[in-house]
């Protein structure tokens, strides 16, 4: 079986979660408070933490903060804070997926296995090495050279993992055009979108904040309700 620390203060609802996912083969170890979660988690190696944002002793956005650097396995925020502040603040912070504890148990169980999945046989960014003859792209202060793989920000090189850059080179070589999910996520893990999978919007959370885009705001690397994401080429001066 599949072993899920979860950190949720309110008993009666951690007992559900637990009897539930354990009728699908998931053991759950239930922990009630913030500040003695970590320890556990890091002695456990679970399969996968899933936390609570209320929590007493520390709330579970410093939680996850503070659990991503030692703890490999993925880390989803299940929480009533059904705001899109605290949902960008978890990605960022480095959590695989945000939840609301009114999501329909079925749902939560195959989200829940989506990460448990991809943790255990990760994806290959799949990486696409650019034309000898491409030219780097400009739009204002931002320069994408695909030869060097360079980012040039108002001057300032900026660093990317190479699965980032090869996200931002796919939007930046299609600027002012929407780019689905589905596309994106070709280029970032290699696999089809499945409707559930959160990396494409955590790659782009973590590209608009190396990047100065403002996140509850963007306007460089604009959200498309329903569609995508575009990279507005006039939003770099």
């Amino acid at each position: 079986m599949q072993r899920i620390v979860f950190v949720e203060d309110d008993a009666e609802l951690g007992a559900l979660i637990k009897s539930f996912l354990g009728k699908h083969d998931l053991d759950v170890t239930l922990v009630p408070r913030g500040d003695t979660a970590m320890a556990i988690i890091l002695q456990e190696q679970p399969d996968l933490v899933l936390l609570d944002i209320m929590l007493p002793g520390m709330d579970g956005l410093t939680l996850c903060r503070n659990l991503h650097p030692q703890y490999a396995g993925p880390i989803v925020m299940l929480t009533s804070l059904d705001s899109d502040m605290n949902h960008i603040l978890g990605l960022e912070l480095g959590a695989s997926d945000y939840i609301l504890k009114t999501t329909p148990p079925s749902v939560l169980l195959a989200r829940l296995r989506v990460q448990l999945r991809q943790a255990q046989t990760p994806a290959q960014p799949a990486v696409v090495a650019p034309k000898s003859g491409s030219h780097p792209l400009h739009f204002g202060q931002l320069t994408v050279d695909p030869i060097s793989r360079d980012v040039i920000l108002a001057g300032e090189n900026i660093p990317l993992s190479t699965s980032d850059f090869e996200l931002l080179w796919e939007l930046a070589s299609h600027a002012g055009h929407i780019m689905s999910r589905e596309s994106l996520l070709k280029v970032l893990r290699g696999v089809e979108y499945d409707g559930l999978d959160r990396s494409v919007d955590v790659a782009i959370s973590r590209l608009r904040r190396k990047l100065g885009d403002n996140a509850q705001e963007p306007t460089r690397i604009k959200t498309v309700r329903n569609k995508g994401y575009l990279l507005a080429p006039s939003a770099w001066n």
